[in-house]
């Protein structure tokens, strides 16, 4: 099995150590003094009192790699676009793409049926380039709940969490995705294989879609937000709004609103993404986490007041830091074709 995971930093990094220890082939993708570091003191991980150095291949050229059986995708997700043709090579006629990334994938309405089926949200993945260059066909989805951290160029700490659910956009339990699931097993982390990925994508970011923006806004941590009663309740209102969005397209939440926002509190003091981009001086992950549901309410004629309010704060904020360029969107996916 040849897994190429493409952005090794701090989760990319923690799937290449746990697979190549568990025996894969696994070659890695990345960039700058991380790679450097990689190629010459190896990727070094620190879990659970342990430490754990493995030797994989690392490149910044694709091309070098050849396909590939998985191709896991661990960028953000705004980055994706800008990387296409350097990923070409890597896709051979039976490569699977992972979309280990948060927010909606590029590939949500593939197999979704009903009247959107086969279309594209230009917030997530303008002018339909992942549709087209890396096939909806090829696509399976995966949730990201570990935390972990690039402590310094090579070295990845696990804080918590091993857990990244897999799943088809049909719901069926293929021989590719079983696969998967049973390599990351061996690897220490957990896999299952759900019938309803797409539940689980909503699940994530029905806290991501109002706990980032508000954090990037007012610099609170997770235990802040969720306890200041004006800042609950606004998350609470986005919240509202992004459920009857997604509900509006099939989506079941396994719990209610109350029990996420408190989940999210019980994290503590936790900066999310978003305020660590910003204070880190990144790009802002706004459009995958937030103008995609947006644009997702435009589609089913939701009403979005809250989550429009904090989006407009958080763009501008981001601009002014100039962390942030609203790409060009239309309200109506076009329907787009396979690859």
């Amino acid at each position: 099995m040849k897994i190429c995971i493409y952005g090794a930093g701090a989760i990319g990094g923690y799937l290449g150590v746990q697979l190549a220890r568990a025996g894969v082939e696994v070659s890695l993708v990345a960039r700058g003094a991380h790679l450097a570091a990689m190629k010459q003191h190896g990727l070094k991980l620190l879990i659970g009192g342990e430490e754990h150095v493995v030797h994989p291949r690392c490149t910044d050229r694709p091309a070098e790699l050849g396909p590939q059986d998985y191709v896991i995708i661990c960028l953000k997700a705004h980055s994706i676009t800008g990387v296409l043709e350097q990923m070409q090579p890597l896709l051979g006629p039976n490569t699977r793409i992972v979309t280990a990334v948060n927010g909606i994938p590029y590939w949500y309405f593939h197999k979704h049926g009903g009247a959107l089926e086969g279309s594209t949200l230009e917030s997530i993945d303008p002018g339909g380039r992942q549709w087209r260059e890396l096939g909806p066909e090829r696509a399976i989805g995966c949730i990201v709940y570990p935390a972990t951290e690039i402590e310094a160029p090579g070295v990845i700490r696990h804080v918590y969490g091993d857990r990244f659910p897999l799943g088809e956009p049909s719901g069926e339990t293929t021989a590719d995705v079983q696969r998967l699931s049973d390599a990351f097993a061996r690897a220490g982390m957990q896999a299952p294989v759900l019938d309803r990925i797409r539940d689980e994508i909503w699940l994530k970011l029905w806290g991501n879609v109002c706990f980032n923006p508000i954090s990037a806004l007012t610099h609170g941590t997770l235990d802040v937000i969720c306890s200041d009663p004006g800042t609950r309740a606004l998350s609470k209102a986005i919240m509202l709004e992004s459920q009857a969005i997604a509900e509006s397209f099939g989506v079941k939440f396994r719990v209610d609103v109350e029990r996420r926002i408190e989940g999210a509190r019980k994290v503590g003091a936790h900066k999310t993404s978003m305020l660590q981009d910003l204070e880190r001086s990144r790009p802002m992950e706004i459009d995958p986490l937030v103008t995609v549901v947006q644009e997702m309410g435009r589609l089913t004629g939701i009403s979005t007041p809250a989550l429009d309010a904090v989006l407009a704060l958080v763009a501008q904020r981001a601009s002014i830091a100039g962390l942030y360029e609203a790409s060009v969107r239309s309200a109506e996916p076009r329907a787009a074709a396979f690859a």
